[in-house]
């Protein structure tokens, strides 16, 4: 209440305009976001409109409309409109602050439009950025991308860092997903009784699908396949791929497996080795030298 005493009538009366603005402009935000809501929900229930255009859309409308009240107020207020006139004069200087300030925003905008256009991912796609973050997409703003990665946090990145990054995307087209999954046996363990206990383990997993490519399927190919892929210092290295209907079953498919089929290792005899290390010592040679 002081602080309004010492305004006078003037900038009380501008203050009561810049107030009224600021509400209208929330009230025209929110009902342009209702009237796109209503308008749009239909469309995407019959997938004639992407959920990401939906996000995209409601924040490019946000940003305008409280541009358009920025603009109102530098008019309706002299003093505002005044100093925008002397910045203006100087545009050579303000065109420098400006972009030296807003060049990393603009680049995140133009990327955001980027993304809405090419659409290398959609939101609800299950992607991987920079090989360092994966979750599902849960927004994409005019700024930043949102992903909600498997602890439930939502990671945040600008649009450029996305756009300047690889992008794996696991739900394009087809979200069908094959898995690897590696366990090493010592020298003298059975190999062919090894690839049968993973052949085994992954066929009885509930989460695992029978997918194979055409072409194996024509050749009569297993669906389940398990190489030896190299040698270790004290193991022999065995991968398989096992076919998995989404990234989320993949993953708790891959956990299940490490576990069910060391445990099948221990019944048949597998043995997973330790590390081994030769040690010689240095006296010992001279003295057998000598």
């Amino acid at each position: 209440m002081r602080i309004i005493e010492y305004l006078t009538s003037w900038e009380y009366n501008y203050l009561l305009i810049v107030i009224g603005i600021l509400i209208i402009t929330m009230i025209l935000t929110r009902f342009s976001i209702w009237m796109i809501n209503r308008s749009l929900h239909s469309a995407i229930e019959k997938s004639k409109v992407a959920p990401t255009h939906h996000h995209f859309l409601k924040n490019a409308v946000a940003l305008l409309w409280w541009v358009f009240a920025l603009i109102v107020i530098i008019y309706v207020i002299p003093s505002f409109r005044n100093l925008a006139v002397a910045l203006f004069a100087s545009a050579g200087v303000l065109l420098a602050i400006l972009g030296l300030a807003g060049q990393q925003a603009l680049s995140n905008i133009f990327s955001g439009i980027f993304i809405v256009i090419f659409k290398p991912f959609h939101v609800g796609d299950f992607v991987t950025v920079a090989d360092k973050y994966t979750g599902t997409v849960e927004d994409i703003t005019l700024r930043h991308t949102v992903i909600i990665n498997f602890e439930n946090r939502r990671v945040i990145i600008p649009n450029s860092v996305v756009s300047a990054e690889v992008v794996i995307n696991s739900s394009i087209s087809d979200q069908k997903i094959c898995k690897s999954v590696v366990f090493e046996i010592s020298y003298e363990s059975n190999i062919d009784l090894a690839k049968k206990i993973i052949q085994e383990e992954a066929e009885k997993h509930p989460l695992s699908i029978d997918n194979p490519i055409k072409q194996d399927k024509k050749q009569g190919v297993d669906a389940f396949r398990v190489f030896v892929v190299g040698f270790g210092d004290s193991s022999v290295k065995l991968k398989g791929w096992v076919w998995a209907a989404n990234p989320y079953a993949a993953f708790d498919m891959h956990y299940d497996l490490n576990q069910s089929v060391k445990e099948r290792f221990e019944k048949e005899g597998i043995e997973i080795p330790y590390p081994h290390r030769t040690i010689l010592y240095k006296d010992h040679i001279s003295n057998k030298s000598t």
